[in-house]
């Protein structure tokens, strides 16, 4: 999967960056607050993940012409712009970031190397349902996972576990497309569609509510 940057529609637009080493001019645009955390950060390889995500986003944003905001994380965890407009979700996996911007409804992204020990895990995310229509594949299953996630992200709570409360409907292993729902919640009528891209050992699903 190469660097890319991609408009969904006039609201909404997704980047991918690769990760990598970024000196202070190149983040510039950084508001204070962020120029404080990640200055905060003193593990390399966090800075380079922290930097580079927020690159994703700067280039979200420009292609949709909203200037930089800034973010921070709430008490569930989750970005938030400083202005109060909009919404973004964050993600990075081994060699890239991404990040998805939306002006008017909560998203969700996220982005994972496929492994072979994820399907040696699968009972801790997977509810029994899933287990019976996913093929013992890597793909099948980090594809579960990673729709899990970004469902998980745009709802934006914590306390919601991904076995128990998110069921994701049949899907096969080369679908473009994964629905599901959270129970348990009061949007449990609530119907997300993950859009799953799988490139070059990796998977990257995004969702808007």
């Amino acid at each position: 999967m190469q660097t890319k940057i991609e408009k969904i529609d006039s609201y909404s637009a997704l980047a991918i960056k690769i990760i990598e080493s970024h000196e202070i001019i190149d983040l510039d645009f950084l508001s204070f607050r962020e120029k404080l955390s990640f200055a905060n950060i003193s593990h390399a390889e966090k800075r380079k993940e922290w930097a580079s995500s927020r690159l994703a986003i700067a280039a979200a944003l420009e292609t949709l012409k909203i200037s930089y905001p800034g973010f921070f994380k709430d008490e569930h965890g989750k970005s938030q712009s400083m202005n109060g407009n909009g919404y973004v979700s964050l993600t990075h996996t081994l060699g890239f970031a991404a990040a998805i911007y939306h002006l008017e409804n909560p998203v969700g992204i996220d982005m994972d190397f496929i492994r072979e020990k994820i399907l040696r895990i699968g009972s801790r995310f997977l509810d029994k349902r899933e287990l019976d229509f996913l093929e013992k594949d890597p793909v099948h299953y980090t594809m579960a996972w990673s729709a899990k996630e970004s469902i998980f992200k745009c709802q934006g709570k914590k306390g919601i576990s991904f076995r128990e409360n998110i069921l994701l409907e049949p899907f096969s292993p080369d679908a473009q497309i994964i629905i599901g729902k959270i129970h348990g919640t009061d949007f449990a009528d609530h119907q997300y569609k993950v859009k799953a891209v799988v490139e070059n050992n990796t998977v990257l699903t995004y969702t808007v509510w």
